[in-house]
């Protein structure tokens, strides 16, 4: 669970040890630092990478299958194979309407 978050490390405002140094607010005064600069960043994501592909024929889906017809003790017998090569990812689409990036750090509503 939780699989589509980044691992890179967040930048939090409170992540200093509380310990009441000058070394916990130096690192609290960096971090906020640090935040008041990525404030120019949007928590909003406008596209992300399609998980459809494009086939020889220029079809568009999922999973392409093909009809192969198996002769076994002289019944004919048709199954479908699965297609994996000569696909084109389709790459990055546009979002109709924009997402919170999910890691973005602030609560959004309280209940």
């Amino acid at each position: 669970m939780g699989g589509s978050g980044s691992k890179a490390k967040g930048v939090w405002p409170f992540s200093g040890s509380g310990a009441g140094g000058d070394s916990a607010s130096d690192g609290n005064e960096q971090s906020v630092a640090r935040l008041k600069g990525s404030r120019s960043a949007t928590p909003f994501v406008f596209t992300r990478r399609s998980s459809l592909y494009y086939d020889e024929d220029g079809d568009l889906a999922h999973e392409f299958y093909e009809e192969t017809v198996v002769t076994k003790n002289g019944r004919k017998k048709s199954k479908l194979k699965r297609i994996q090569k000569n696909l084109i990812p389709q790459g990055v689409v546009k979002l109709d309407h924009p997402c919170i990036h999910v890691d973005f750090p602030v609560v959004l509503s309280e209940v």
